[in-house]
């Protein structure tokens, strides 16, 4: 990825500043979803996002959900993370280790100005009421879940049939794209933020453009 996104007034910065400003959506904690399609970018932006907050903290949900509960995680994620920052305590969570199969010890996430929540399913019905502000990645899935098998190989080519299914139930039964406040797409340099379906008025309406005249989405 080219280096513009890092300059100051840059999109990504741009889109830091404004979730700072934002009222506080789940205690004392601005609760940023980053959701798309598998294999769309989501933990490169959120990481990006991140560091443009000053090293704001990532909770990844590869991290909540497991092997027999693709999405079927939502009452840990309530009970270990969300309810705990919402009283403005430290959340305790237990990382599930993917190659283990198993929960691993106990990492604590305690609340921050910002914290963004990175995964499949973070705009889900049951944890948007949480959330400051709802990131949509904008990559159909046909091109997303491409990209991700790509990525991950031929040894994953099983897990990926299965998590194809998964996802398609999941989005069929509880979109998240029609819910999402701001749409970000991967452009040649950076990226573009764009207004999403719950379109914003007013003072807290927010849009950036790509980085650079050249840049191309």
């Amino acid at each position: 990825m080219p280096t513009s996104h890092r300059t100051p007034g840059s999109p990504i910065h741009d889109l830091a500043s404004h979730l700072r400003r934002l009222p506080p959506s789940c205690g004392p904690v601005r609760l940023i979803g980053v959701d798309g399609h598998a294999g769309s970018g989501k933990t490169t932006f959120a990481g990006q996002l991140a560091a443009a907050l000053g090293g704001a903290p990532v909770l990844h949900l590869d991290d909540i959900a497991t092997h027999e509960e693709l999405f079927a995680w939502t009452e840990r994620l309530l009970r270990q993370v969300v309810e705990p920052l919402r009283r403005g305590e430290t959340a305790r969570y237990t990382p599930y280790d993917w190659i283990a199969r198993s929960f691993g010890p106990v990492h604590e996430l305690p609340p921050a100005p910002v914290i963004l929540l990175e995964g499949v399913g973070a705009g889900r019905r049951a944890v948007r009421p949480f959330l400051a502000r709802l990131l949509w990645m904008e990559l159909p899935h046909d091109e997303a879940w491409a990209r991700g098998q790509r990525r991950d190989g031929e040894a994953q080519s099983e897990f990926w049939a299965g998590w194809v299914h998964a996802e398609r139930q999941h989005f069929t039964k509880d979109p998240s794209r029609p819910s999402a406040d701001l749409l970000v797409r991967q452009c040649s340099e950076g990226y573009e933020v764009l207004p999403g379906p719950v379109e914003t008025s007013g003072p807290d309406h927010f849009i950036t453009h790509g980085d650079g005249p050249s840049a191309v989405c």
